[in-house]
């Protein structure tokens, strides 16, 4: 009986010490941070790849949609809107699900291509248009090399646009806080003038107060021509990046907006 009681003890001990390290593991798992960052062309040093991926990942839960940035010698030499496709086909990306919410940025260095992609919500929330704005935003700042500004404007444009529905021009300047705080002060100051104005008392005599029509009037009226003045004025032209091109179908069938351009 003893032998018998100290082998249950010995192996409810061993299977106790095996599950121990079981929830450990889960746990150590999920406090890793989610990779939204895949920088292949080190275009980014270590404490930059660690705080916009962090940016990423909380501006995305705003969302709930992954907002990603992949960047790529292209060694291949592979067009830079099949690279997105078949990362989302290969990678299955997603906010909380494989093949979900997702926004890709695809910068391709060999031939310095840009291409946005917004999958599902972000399909939606962020169509070609959209997408659009958000490669006119960022483009100047990759031209210069300044690659980290770009993606955290990259990141902040996206979060920012899903908060408006489809079809609303989120640049719109009546969306401007400051605009809207200016409308309200000056609306504000003109009513509060006419308060004052008008607790001053009204004015009754006018010009026409001590005016006898029957002896006034206009006397004569003449029209003269002097001269005619032509203003020339040169047309800028758009500063923002060549490009375009929508969305379209990756290879495993899943629909997606689109912009394209260079850099």
């Amino acid at each position: 009986m003893k032998k018998r009681f100290w082998l249950i003890t010995v192996c409810l001990l061993t299977a106790f010490c095996l599950m121990v390290p079981a929830p450990a593991i889960r746990a150590a798992a999920a406090a890793e941070p989610k990779t939204l960052i895949y920088d292949d062309a080190h275009l980014l040093s270590q404490a930059d790849y660690d705080e916009l991926n962090t940016m990423a990942i909380e501006y995305g839960a705003e969302r709930e949609t992954d907002i990603m940035i992949i960047t790529t010698d292209n060694p291949e030499n592979e067009d830079v809107v099949k690279m997105t496709e078949d990362f989302y086909d290969e990678q299955a990306p997603g906010y909380d699900k494989p093949f979900g919410n997702a926004v890709i940025l695809t910068l391709d260095m060999r031939n310095r291509d840009i291409y946005l992609a917004g999958f599902y919500k972000a399909e939606q929330y962020l169509d070609d248009a959209r997408l659009d704005k958000i490669r006119n935003k960022i483009t100047p700042d990759m031209t210069e090399g300044d690659y980290r500004r770009a993606f955290e404007k990259y990141i902040k444009t996206a979060n920012r646009y899903m908060g408006y529905e489809p079809g609303v021009n989120p640049d719109n300047i009546l969306f401007n806080l400051w605009f809207q705080l200016g409308g309200a002060l000056a609306i504000g100051g003109i009513a509060v003038g006419i308060m004052a104005y008008r607790s001053g008392g009204r004015v009754t005599v006018s010009g026409r107060t001590y005016e006898d029509a029957g002896t006034s009037g206009v006397l004569q009226r003449q029209d003269r021509f002097i001269r005619t003045t032509v203003t020339k004025r040169k047309i800028q032209k758009s500063s923002s990046s060549s490009g375009g091109g929508g969305g379209g179908r990756t290879g495993g069938g899943h629909s997606h907006s689109g912009s394209r351009g260079s850099f």
